[in-house]
């Protein structure tokens, strides 16, 4: 078949030359390649011969200086952006004073950085933070403190799970540093509110936790599961934002609220034995030594010039503590001052609100965590807490960390003046928790040589006790509560018919047991060897003891109180004088003591009701004149503690101490601390005599040898009459011993 028209025609055309029309180009094929290029000039300032550099500006090996450093943080390469971090440090290192020209710059250009995307940046800023921020004062970080915690929250809610765990450790060095900024507006809308919002949307414990009412809603975005190390990052943090909130919070921190600046032993636990917060403070101004801020002391004179105006006037005068009296102190200040004297009550009222507010913001937070905790705890304790096993030191410092966390949100909860349903409620949540830690307790291991997981096992014992010690001192005061209404009844059946009761009774035999073994030196079950007691750790277990000690007896059938009051009182006489734990342990016994004899006190615990335990403080009274004369002048306010308790009790009359073979064994025992009879040297001065001059031990010692001799019948205790008539002759003590000898005589 012939060739159609049309393709002979194609086939013609790629062997004829078309006819060019004029003005026409050739035309380029399909398929042809553009070769063509432009250029363009890149001028920048640095490279201009118009632009004077200056030498003189400090720079790094690489030849950087500042500004340079600052335009590579925000370079594409994750690279160039950690050797800028690492050049900041370089020249900061070898030229510190840039840093008052170039703080503010150099804050805005790392504050970019905290949620940067590549995990060294964020290694090397924190390492630069870590170096930086000790070396500047608080006071200079202060004002940039909102720009680092606005990129450190954001960092918290980043949507890859590494960048949130950095986010809280850069957190934890703010928390170092600059804590009150960190956990300012914890309990409503400031810097700390979003910094716990963004731990619990990490921990997947929900957010909305504020709310009075309702089911706790989980509105974290965090889908990811943490791994064993970054929820113990999150939850060490947590632990330490709270800590520092309540400590920087004193009306919620009602441990630290209730304890004297000045006193050496937190007693807030026994607070509520006392009808009125003043009772208790004045109770414990007996402890008050003369080294303390509080403490008020005048040179005793035989004659007072009127004249003289060192007279200490009790009255409190609220407006000459305000701050309008200042220099600049106008007429029209002066016509306000009514409104500047009612602002402390108004201050007061406010407070008092703030405090509730934040209350009820830390029981919805203990239950928001309440499920999270346990789930933590369940996870690690089967690995933990096998006997045989060896544990990683990752799950041990979790189970530690929710402990912690634990002691810090219901320490506050369960003392703080709320509803009987809150606390209810609190307590049942408190008691489950423990419900899951009593089967492991007391924590222990066998054979384990690791001094960490062995601290970490010890504090675990002191949480678990304390927050049983919780319960207690809560169903007590709920007991006394009832009971004073008339409601006896109920007693009855909250006693028989509660399961928190039923379960609290087998966790207070657990930690009688276990208190008596520490008390003891002996191993706790499981271990080899006793444990030695840390001040820090007796302080901690003096609630405990004193909830057993202070037990209604009645509800839990407890009879283990009098062990208890012999175990503490025995440590005590037992732990040596050079110990930094001899004088709390004398200052807790001192206090057991006195509240017998005390007309405010109203609590349950009556030493005069244990025959055994009166015979145990009769011999630990007798033996402390030998700590005294051991203490000396090393630790004068150990000495001054001893010197007044003896004072105190004696002028009472205590039945602690009037006794005649105690009041002889205090006499004999107290000579050789003013002169001692050496077989060999003689008569030798002592520790009195190594007390400085001036200083009102002196002088109490002498008031306790004036009163010894007053109880006895004139004639007996020669001795110590003439012990301390040759430690005072010649010194200005002197004439105030005869003073007082007289007085003492009539």
């Amino acid at each position: 078949m012939p060739k159609s028209a049309k393709k002979r025609r194609d086939k013609a055309a790629d062997f004829t030359k078309s006819k060019l029309k004029l003005g026409k180009g050739k035309q380029l094929p399909s398929n042809a390649i553009d070769t063509s290029f432009k250029a363009r000039s890149i001028v920048l300032p640095s490279q201009s011969i118009a632009h004077e550099k200056n030498d003189d500006a400090p720079t790094t090996k690489r030849q950087l200086s500042f500004d340079d450093l600052v335009s590579h943080t925000k370079h594409y390469s994750s690279s160039m952006r950690k050797d800028a971090i690492v050049g900041f440090r370089e020249l900061l290192e070898a030229n510190w004073e840039l840093l008052d020209s170039y703080f503010t710059a150099l804050i805005n250009a790392c504050v970019r950085l905290i949620g940067d995307e590549d995990a060294s940046v964020r290694r090397a800023l924190l390492t630069f933070f870590s170096w930086l921020l000790p070396r500047i004062p608080q006071s200079d970080i202060m004002p940039h403190a909102p720009l680092l915690l606005l990129f450190t929250t954001s960092a918290q809610t980043h949507i890859f799970p590494e960048i949130r765990i950095d986010a809280i450790r850069f957190l934890d060095l703010f928390l170092e540093h600059i804590p009150r900024a960190v956990t300012v507006g914890w309990d409503y809308n400031g810097h700390g509110s979003r910094v716990l919002e963004g731990y619990l949307g990490i921990l997947n414990a929900g957010t909305k936790f504020g709310e009075a009412d309702g089911p706790v809603q989980a509105t974290s975005t965090a889908s990811v599961v943490l791994t064993p190390a970054s929820k113990l990052v999150v939850l060490h943090s947590l632990s330490m934002f709270l800590q520092t909130c309540l400590s920087n919070d004193i009306g919620l921190s009602t441990s630290a609220s209730h304890h004297p600046p000045s006193s050496l032993l937190n007693t807030w636990f026994l607070l509520p034995s006392f009808a009125r917060p003043g009772d208790y403070y004045s109770f414990e101004q007996i402890f008050q030594t003369s080294q303390s801020s509080t403490y008020n002391c005048c040179q005793w004179r035989e004659n007072v010039d009127p004249e003289d105006n060192e007279d200490d006037f009790p009255g409190t005068f609220t407006a000459a503590e305000t701050p309008i009296l200042s220099d600049d102190f106008t007429l029209q200040k002066l016509a306000d001052i009514s409104d500047v004297t009612g602002s402390s009550e108004y201050d007061a009222v406010n407070d008092h609100k703030a405090e509730l507010v934040a209350v009820l913001v830390l029981q919805r937070l203990a239950r928001t965590l309440q499920s999270t905790l346990i789930a933590t705890f369940l996870d690690c304790a089967p690995s933990v807490f096998m006997p045989s096993g060896n544990p990683s030191e990752t799950q041990v410092q979790l189970v530690l960390a929710v402990g912690q966390i634990a002691r810090t949100l219901y320490n506050v909860v369960l003392q703080a003046s709320t509803s009987s349903k809150a606390k209810s409620t609190a307590s049942d949540d408190l008691n489950t928790f423990l419900g899951y830690m009593t089967p492991y307790f007391p924590f222990s291991l066998l054979g384990t040589k690791d001094v960490k997981v062995e601290q970490a096992f010890q504090e675990l014992n002191l949480i678990f006790s304390e927050l049983t010690s919780l319960l207690v001192l809560t169903s007590n005061a709920e007991i006394s509560r009832l009971t004073s209404r008339g409601k006896a009844r109920q007693v009855n059946s909250l006693a028989s018919g509660n399961k928190l009761y039923n379960s609290l009774s087998i966790q207070i035999e657990r930690v009688s047991n276990y208190i008596l073994q520490l008390l003891s030196g002996g191993p706790i079950s499981g271990s080899q060897l006793g444990r030695t007691l840390t001040p820090a750790a007796y302080a901690s277990l003096l609630p405990v003891v004193w909830a057993l000690l202070n037990n209604t007896g009645s509800v839990y059938q407890c009879s283990t109180s009098s062990a208890i009051l012999n175990a503490v009182i025995s440590h005590s006489m037992k732990t040596s004088s050079k110990s930094a734990l001899k004088r709390l342990t004398i200052e807790f016994v001192a206090r057991l003591v006195l509240l017998s004899t005390d007309p405010r006190y109203h609590g349950h615990f009556q030493l005069n009701n244990d025959l055994t335990g009166v015979a145990k403080v009769h011999e630990w009274v007798s033996h402390l004149p030998q700590p005294l004369w051991e203490i000396g002048a090393s630790n004068l306010p150990a000495s001054e503690i001893i010197t007044r308790f003896l004072l105190r009790i004696l002028q009472q009359k205590s039945q602690a101490v009037h006794v005649s073979t105690t009041i002889t064994a205090l006499r004999a025992k107290l000579v050789p601390f003013f002169t001692v009879n050496h077989a060999v040297r003689g008569q030798l001065p002592g520790p009195y005599n190594k007390i400085p001059i001036g200083s009102p031990l002196r002088r109490l010692t002498l008031d306790l040898a004036a009163t010894l001799l007053s109880a006895t019948d004139a004639g007996i205790g020669g001795e110590l009459r003439v012990a301390v008539d040759l430690a005072v002759v010649g010194s200005e003590e002197q004439e105030y011993w005869v003073q007082i000898q007289d007085i003492a005589v009539k």
